[in-house]
């Protein structure tokens, strides 16, 4: 499927352009040396958090909420995203035996160099994520329809990790944005092959085109609690099926596809199922509601158990009359009360009295 390529054609050299990869994979700052794959994971999630706390807070939540539950959920997102990978990926990199280019101990530990599965930190990642949004009261239905579109942005600046260390590319091309890949980390049935399709930009675009999608649509249309994290769980699938057919890596396989597209498939399919449950997906009285004028922070309504920021709360009128005599059916006590109470005038005195005594 979308076959741009035939696989290892032979490719012309003199393609007048072409992306060239970083010469470097470290930056080095002084006595501090940085990883560029890790340094743009790190950025993504950064990324991701500004986005959610921004699209949180126009939702009237108090985006400290949101920050609160990223510190659990990324890491998890992380553990999860190199556990699949060393999952799916153990008989060839990490089973310790002849046919295999390392060890699980201590190769899994080393994600500087490369190796995250995204399908496994999304799980991982929304598992706890929700968990901590559970535990700390907030809707986390409306919590995931918030993140739907920070996620693409993280992954989108993540993949810039594969470039920097000349991985996951697709097959040999000359097209004008094919990436340029040293003799070193092409596969040696291709090293006469300069160039080749930059599978990483091609997903990393994805992303963040179904990212605008996201933040566009659900600006216009409501959709049921969840159902936007459904479509990024599909634009997502969707994404990487066709981006997956083009990659050249080595990858475990079952009955003749990778691992990865079967999971394209079965994370279509959950998407699908979990956007469509129990009929449409659009909320349409909310949608008329909002396309009318009202704001999706009126028609959320996140109460303080769903994480309200104090500064969204409605302002109390200053002229706004005292109704206590009227609830308790009694003068109010004047001690209650702010303003300070009058003294009382001294009584005049007794002419007839001051007469006498003169």
């Amino acid at each position: 499927m979308f076959d741009l390529t035939p696989a290892f054609a032979p490719v012309t050299t003199t393609a007048f352009a072409a992306i060239p990869s970083p010469p470097f994979q470290t930056l080095e700052l002084g006595p501090f040396s940085f990883r560029m794959y890790g340094l743009c994971i790190a950025l993504g999630a950064l990324a991701a958090i500004a986005l959610a706390r921004k699209r949180w807070s126009d939702w009237g939540g108090d985006p400290e909420d949101l920050t609160t539950v990223a510190l659990g959920a990324i890491p998890a997102g992380l553990i999860g995203a190199r556990l699949y990978h060393v999952i799916t990926d153990f008989s060839d990199k990490y089973s310790c035996g002849p046919e295999s280019s390392g060890c699980w101990w201590p190769d899994a530990l080393f994600v500087w160099k490369g190796g995250l599965g995204i399908p496994g930190g999304i799980l991982l990642g929304t598992v706890v994520g929700i968990a901590i949004a559970r535990r700390i009261g907030l809707d986390w239905k409306r919590g995931l329809d918030m993140a739907a579109p920070a996620l693409p942005v993280a992954q989108a600046i993540g993949r810039l990790g594969n470039w920097f260390n000349q991985e996951l590319y697709g097959r040999p091309t000359d097209l004008p944005w094919a990436l340029e890949i040293g003799p070193d980390n092409r596969p040696i049935e291709l090293l006469d092959q300069p160039t080749f399709h930059p599978t990483f930009l091609y997903e990393g675009l994805w992303n963040l085109a179904l990212a605008g999608l996201i933040i566009v649509g659900s600006n216009r249309i409501v959709l049921r609690k969840s159902r936007w994290f459904a479509v990024y769980v599909i634009g997502y699938g969707v994404g990487r099926l066709w981006v997956e057919s083009l990659r050249i890596d080595a990858a475990t396989e079952l009955a003749g596809l990778r691992v990865n597209t079967w999971m394209s498939l079965v994370v279509i399919g959950f998407g699908l199922l979990w956007l469509f449950w129990r009929g449409s997906p659009i909320d349409v009285e909310a949608t008329e509601r909002h396309r009318a004028g009202e704001p999706l922070r009126d028609i959320f309504l996140l109460g303080p158990a769903e994480g309200l920021h104090p500064d969204a709360m409605p302002p109390v009128p200053a002229d706004l009359p005292d109704v206590r005599d009227e609830i308790l059916g009694t003068d109010a006590d004047p001690d209650d009360s702010d303003q300070p109470v009058p003294a009382e005038a001294p009584e005049p005195a007794d002419q007839t009295d001051q007469t006498a005594s003169d």
